[in-house]
């Protein structure tokens, strides 16, 4: 299967035909096109947030994957929501299989850009928060902000920093993400 169109609702199962060169997330079954590329910005901030993130884990029995990377949020369920996050952090280990992650992992990082950013805000948001994601984070390379959610009784708890800030990991104790280099190029860059 080429792309999918054919059908109203699809599985992981209808998932997994779809073609290797074209990247698609599934949301309560309907599937959603991704960007081929993301811009240059969205990379250096997921290096510079992945750079960090593995400083911290190194050595702890956390896990920290990249997109690509299949997160099914209802594994259990009905198996019809399979995102692509930036970046996810799983703490429990048995939630790793060889396809990627089955449920919520605790940390989820989204990078904006201009193709994914109303999914990113809204739809996914509710998605992880229904899913029990309990930390999601959202990193804004035109505003050059972080908006961190944390799950707290069935919601999230938001908050927004900016690039001069240090943010805390609540899923991670004592991680502390420092924004000024995941920003610094881009800052530079809007100097000149």
């Amino acid at each position: 299967m080429s792309s999918p169109e054919e059908k109203q609702q699809y599985t992981y199962a209808d998932y997994h035909e779809y073609g290797d060169n074209e990247r698609w997330e599934l949301i309560e079954g309907v599937p959603c096109a991704m960007s081929p590329s993301p811009p240059t910005v969205h990379q250096d901030i997921s290096r510079e947030l992945t750079c960090q993130l593995a400083a911290f884990l190194k050595g702890k029995p956390y896990r920290l994957f990249a997109a690509p990377f299949d997160v099914r949020l209802n594994a259990d369920g009905d198996n019809n929501t399979v995102v692509q996050p930036d970046l996810v952090v799983i703490c429990d280990r048995s939630k790793i299989d060889e396809k990627g992650c089955k449920g919520a992992p605790d940390m989820v990082i989204e990078i904006l850009s201009p193709a994914t950013a109303r999914r990113d805000r809204m739809v996914k948001f509710n998605q992880y928060r229904q899913a029990g994601v309990r930390e999601y984070w959202i990193a804004d390379p035109d505003t050059k902000t972080v908006q961190t959610c944390i799950l707290r009784d069935g919601l999230y708890v938001i908050a927004m920093y900016c690039d001069t800030d240090t943010v805390p990991v609540h899923v991670l104790d004592g991680c502390m993400i420092d924004l000024h280099p995941v920003f610094e190029e881009w800052n530079e860059e809007s100097n000149n």
